[in-house]
């Protein structure tokens, strides 16, 4: 997934602890050569390929992906759209030198964005229009976080930490611990935190731009691109850090404030029970009311 992947646990017998390695690896490789757009037989690579001239088939968990991007699409307000890759693609923030796209192809690329363009039939997707394609990079990681997890409850595991890309979710608890300390990255200070959370039975996932962005002529571009506009998300966000009951709702909620900004942001994580965040801006932190539930004193 073209990141570190780590699962920690603890409390189990040296067979346990081998077959559920094994069972960890094999199905993130799967998942991986399914839902990557990276690689060019994935099912994700020959929906995208097919784009404007068939249906693809598809199978019931991928069917079942689907729905939920369906759902998250029309929770987050459209903030969240899995056909933004047009628009990823177009704002590369690897190239160099960098290239700032003009108006016109930004709406070009917004022509090929929309959720709700998107034709669903069961056991089948179609994207209308040549050059539509799908990313999952929204939700995709955490999604795996989440399977993973529920591997490790089918096998008895109950103190585990499983960290995709610095997605977390953790059950039980560290050794020697009542929980699991999870830092809180510093987007002002590289590579270092500002606090940790104590956390168990929940995920913490952090979006922000401090390592992947851009400038131009003294102006800074995100990676993070708010699809509903075509432009890199810029209402002096730096970093957002959620904690909810699931790794692909804490994944969601801190793209998706990133992108909305600390005040609708903030409001969206309060209707989710369970779930509490923060926001780091250029100058202070922004939190809902139960984040400082999860920090001891």
């Amino acid at each position: 997934m073209s990141t570190l992947c780590r699962v920690h646990f603890h409390g189990v017998s040296a067979e346990v602890a081998r077959d559920f390695q094994r069972e960890v690896v094999a199905w993130t490789a799967r998942f991986e050569a399914r839902y990557s757009r990276f690689i060019p037989d994935s099912l994700i690579s020959r929906i995208n390929a097919a784009a404007g001239e068939h249906w693809v088939e598809i199978d019931a968990e991928t069917e079942r992906i689907f729905t939920l991007c369906q759902d998250l699409f029309f929770f987050t307000r459209r903030a969240f759209d899995p056909t933004s890759l047009p628009l990823i693609k177009l704002w590369n923030w690897k190239i160099q030198p960098h290239v700032i796209p003009s108006d016109d192809r930004v709406l070009a690329a917004l022509e090929l964005v929309g959720w709700n363009k998107v034709e669903r039939r069961a056991g089948g997707i179609f994207l209308p229009r040549a050059g539509m394609s799908i990313d999952l990079g929204g939700i995709g990681k955490e999604y795996a976080v989440d399977c993973v997890m529920n591997l490790a409850i089918q096998r008895g595991i109950s103190n585990v930490m499983i960290d995709f890309g610095r997605d977390v979710r953790v059950r039980g608890n560290a050794p020697d611990r009542k929980f699991w300390w999870i830092g809180l990255e510093d987007p002002h200070n590289a590579d270092k935190c500002w606090t940790g959370v104590a956390v168990t039975d929940h995920a913490v996932a952090t979006s922000g731009d401090s390592q992947r962005f851009f400038e131009v002529n003294g102006r800074r571009y995100s990676h993070i691109i708010d699809p509903r506009t075509g432009y890199p998300a810029n209402n002096g966000c730096r970093a957002v850090s959620v904690i909810a009951p699931s790794c692909t709702i804490a994944g969601l909620f801190s793209t998706t404030v990133f992108i909305l900004g600390e005040k609708e942001g903030l409001q969206l994580i309060e209707t989710h029970p369970g779930a509490a965040g923060v926001v780091t801006n250029h100058i202070t932190q922004f939190y809902t009311k139960k984040f400082y539930e999860y920090v001891p004193v």
